[in-house]
């Protein structure tokens, strides 16, 4: 597939991910969130299909075999596996809409060969910034629990940022600026926004 159907949107945990998603999707009824796979039970109140295609080991292993999970990722604190479930970014393009994905580095390599995605890394303003913005949104977290959390983010920043397309800062308080950012990159890379 060559045509411009799928946004990859990455960052680091609080960057505004999932915001900055529901108000692209408020303004422009194409766009669509991509559903991946998991071996997680659903929570309550989340639908096979709409949150996650909820998939057991077996039927994980098996769509695995078949080349419909295109990439996966295994996270052994949860004894989980997650995947990006083609059949569902195929059907979502076929019905014409522009797919965001939510997926790590790997996942957007993956999306980028395969779907000539637009890879876009959520910044934050600045690591103390973000270190702020942690604190208030997860005042459960322990010392050891923020202290990991901000290593990763680091991390992110420092290594992974520069492997995507563009980077776009989301600092405080700045989410429509970050959307119309968004939605300029998308005009500029040729995506059909209605």
């Amino acid at each position: 597939m060559t045509g411009k159907n799928v946004v990859v949107i990455a960052g680091p945990s609080g960057s505004g991910k999932n915001s900055l998603i529901r108000e692209m999707q408020r303004r422009f009824h194409t766009i669509d969130r991509l559903v991946t796979a998991t071996t997680r039970h659903p929570r309550t109140g989340e639908a096979d299909g709409v949150d996650y295609h909820f998939f057991s080991q077996e039927q994980f292993d098996e769509e695995l075999g078949k080349g419909t999970i295109l990439e996966h990722r295994f996270v052994a604190a949860l004894n989980t596996y997650y995947g990006i479930y083609a059949p569902d970014l195929d059907a979502r393009i076929q019905a014409g809409h522009i797919v965001f994905a939510q997926v790590d580095i790997v996942g957007a390599r993956v999306l980028k060969e395969h779907y000539n995605a637009t890879t876009i890394f959520i910044m934050p303003e600045s690591l103390s910034q973000f270190e702020g913005r942690l604190r208030v949104r997860n005042p459960e977290w322990s010392p050891k629990e923020f202290a990991a959390r901000i290593k990763i983010t680091e991390e992110e920043v420092r290594v992974h940022a520069p492997q995507y397309d563009y980077r776009v800062v989301n600092g405080d308080g700045a989410l429509m600026e970050t959307v119309d950012a968004v939605i300029d990159i998308m005009r500029k890379e040729g995506y059909n926004l209605a």
